[in-house]
């Protein structure tokens, strides 16, 4: 009886005499070769890409933050010359050189804030110095509209107080130390804060003029290192979007602002409120600054009119509510219909980029949140890797 090797006859290998390997002699039934583990390989290479991930976020947030002094003129230079540069690109037209042309529109710009600080400087620095009394004066007058019951530090204190004698009561008040707290450094603050204000104020305004100044010479340096010719294109395709799409997004909202502003303060000045001007432009500034700038225009305007007001709380409230009516109107019927959906970008992705580049950088960081979004938001549209980032942006 033989076997089924043999009945399958010799083969070349036996012939001559040369034995297979083990490997190759092995059926390939998936029985006897083990499977390579490659899901511990792959999830220790994803745990550190994700590590990496967060550490390259964290260094660039602590970058920003400690270089804010650097980057916010540079920031606040790039925003404004994207918004400017199709005027220089008009007088262009006209021939006239970009460099007439930026030099021009600076000494406009410049002339503007010099007389609208002249004039509205110093009632605003009057109010601000007042600004203790003020509150004084609004505790009791919010004292008298709310009159039932002792205020929260009275009850606090009347409980502390619970089961004291009276001699008691005198012996902790000669033991309680008495705090003074001495501004001797107050001045020195504000100096220092002007100085680096008005450093950073001529430094963005330098670096504005040379950027509108130089035309499209940066946007040719980024053409000329790309490497193929269809990262050519798509870099000058996202550069004249981004341009189109912030200027067109804040020359429309200055424009928005500005009527808010001039119809907030004929509404104030009809009603009585003194520097009517004053708080009109206040409103207009703060309009620039979603969420929080519409809500700090009505709080500060409540507070103006219980202060002006103080023998009808229906007067008083007519400031912020006339705020509050236009706000209205604004914000839900012209911004949409001249903004249209361009700039429709998703309302919780405004709300924490407004929290962050706020708690980065403050006001500023708060009027740079939304052209930071645009701008990333074109990116997302052109560059096919961040698809997923222009949908989460988009409302």
């Amino acid at each position: 009886m033989t076997s089924s090797t043999d009945a399958a006859g010799p083969g070349p290998y036996a012939r001559s005499g040369i034995s297979l390997p083990i490997e190759a002699a092995a059926p390939a039934t998936g029985a006897a070769s083990e499977p390579v583990p490659i899901q511990p390989v792959a999830l220790k290479l994803s745990k550190t890409a994700l590590a990496q991930t967060v550490l390259i976020v964290l260094g660039t947030i602590t970058f920003l933050y400690f270089a804010r002094p650097v980057l916010l003129p540079i920031f606040l230079a790039c925003v404004a010359g994207m918004t400017l540069k199709p005027l220089i690109r008009w007088s262009s037209y006209c021939h006239i050189p970009p460099a007439v042309s930026a030099a021009i529109l600076l000494m406009v710009l410049v002339a503007g804030v010099v007389i609208g600080f002249t004039q509205f400087g110093r009632p605003a620095l009057t109010w601000v110095k007042d600004a203790p009394q003020h509150m004084t004066e609004l505790r009791q007058r919010v004292q008298k509209i709310l009159p039932p019951g002792a205020p929260f530090s009275e009850a606090v204190t009347a409980v502390g107080n619970f089961g004291a004698t009276e001699e008691e009561k005198k012996e902790e008040q000669k033991l309680t130390p008495t705090v003074q707290v001495k501004d001797n450094h107050s001045s020195t603050s504000i100096i220092n804060w002007t100085g680096v204000f008005l450093a950073g104020l001529g430094e963005t305004f330098v670096l504005l003029y040379l950027l509108l100044a130089s035309g499209d010479m940066f946007l040719q340096k980024l053409v000329r290192v790309m490497p193929t010719l269809g990262d050519k294109k798509r870099a000058v395709e996202i550069s004249h979007e981004i341009q189109q799409n912030i200027s067109n997004y804040l020359f429309s909202l200055t424009l928005i602002n500005l009527g808010l502003g001039v119809v907030v303060a004929g509404g104030l000045y009809f009603i009585g409120v003194p520097n009517a001007a004053m708080w009109g432009v206040f409103v207009a500034v703060m309009n620039f600054v979603p969420y929080f700038g519409p809500v700090a225009g009505i709080i500060l305007l409540a507070a103006v009119g219980l202060l002006t007001f103080e023998a009808s709380l229906l007067q008083a409230l007519l400031a912020p509510a006339w705020y509050l009516l236009l706000h209205l109107l604004e914000a839900n019927l012209i911004t949409p219909a001249l903004l249209g959906r361009r700039f429709t970008l998703n309302p919780v992705v405004i709300f924490v980029s407004l929290i962050f580049w706020t708690w980065l950088w403050g006001v500023p960081g708060a009027l740079l949140s939304v052209p930071i979004l645009v701008s990333i938001k074109v990116v997302s549209d052109r560059v096919p890797a961040m698809s997923h980032m222009s949908e989460l942006l988009t409302s």
